[in-house]
């Protein structure tokens, strides 16, 4: 089976950036539609909301937003930007991201073999795999910040960005671990039967049959996982109180919306970009996998 070449790669990859610039575009102008032809109050269905207000107030234009990103944070001498102040906000957050997707993927991974090399294992783990995403962040990030302020191992101090990791890498372990145990089971009976009329061992049958296999289901689930330790890092550094990260620059932005509305849009655009961005960077990780398993099944 031989790779596919750099050129036709090249081409896919212009092409995917194509739809994408394509899709914020489309994104954009169905702002300013709606902006244009949408209720300024909104609209009221039994009293319950079902269409937000289009008023200046609450949904600024698209090319203000951008603008406001160029302009000083505050009226204060020496302040950024806030396209600086959100830069370094959402550096901040991508290394905690990145940390805890690094421990959701373990952590995923390793009950997705788990539960592959045990029938009794998986009826036993996977309910339990599923109803921990049913339990609210805003309600677990502060009993995980409370024992972390407990651990004391020699030097080591619990920091609250390690808070703020952990809960990212609860989000981010369940696609692992779902994707990671589909994909591991995936291979055909005719194959793993195969490798047994070989003699070969589990973890050759692991290593070059089923490790390989699961790689298509993996990777959806690395950049999901990815794109869900985000979302899991702003909203544990809201809840915790964390400082530096663009959560919680969302909520310091967001008290001064009424006179400033394009101020705290721009600080949620530059999460939503950190989202991409990291789901970007799994799949630059994606094409050494590729090549694993290209290799494997050589």
């Amino acid at each position: 089976m031989n790779a596919r070449p750099g050129p036709a790669r090249a081409v896919a990859a212009l092409r995917r950036g194509g739809v994408g610039i394509a899709a914020l575009m489309l994104a954009c102008a169905l702002w300013e539609l709606y902006k244009l032809v949408g209720p300024d109050t909104g609209a009221h269905l039994f009293g319950a909301s079902v269409l937000p207000r289009a008023d200046a107030r609450s949904m600024p234009h698209v090319w203000d937003v951008v603008a406001r990103m160029g302009t000083p944070e505050s009226s204060a001498a020496g302040s950024p930007s806030v396209g600086a102040a959100m830069l370094q906000a959402c550096w901040f957050t991508l290394r905690v991201s990145i940390a805890g997707w690094l421990a959701g993927v373990v952590g995923g991974f390793a009950l997705a073999v788990l539960m592959h090399g045990s029938r009794i294992a998986e009826a036993a783990v996977y309910p339990w795999v599923v109803l921990s995403q049913t339990v609210p962040l805003i309600a677990l990030a502060p009993l995980v910040v409370g024992w972390g302020g407990k651990i004391h191992v020699g030097d080591l101090v619990w920091e609250r960005w390690m808070s703020v990791a952990l809960i990212a890498s609860y989000l981010a372990f369940f696609p692992v671990a779902v994707g990671a145990l589909r994909g591991l089971q995936s291979p055909q009976q005719a194959h793993v039967e195969l490798f047994r009329a070989q003699a070969a061992s589990p973890w050759r049958t692991f290593r070059s049959l089923r490790l390989p296999a699961s790689i298509p289901y993996v990777l959806p689930a690395l950049r999901l996982g990815a794109a869900t330790a985000v979302v899991g890092a702003v909203v544990a550094e809201v809840s915790t109180g964390t400082k530096g990260g663009i959560g919680r620059l969302i909520i310091a932005y967001a008290q001064s919306a009424s006179g400033d509305p394009a101020k705290p849009w721009a600080a949620i655009v530059a999460a939503g970009a950190l989202g991409l961005v990291a789901a970007g960077l799994v799949t630059l990780l994606s094409l050494g996998l590729g090549r694993y398993r290209i290799a494997e099944v050589s």
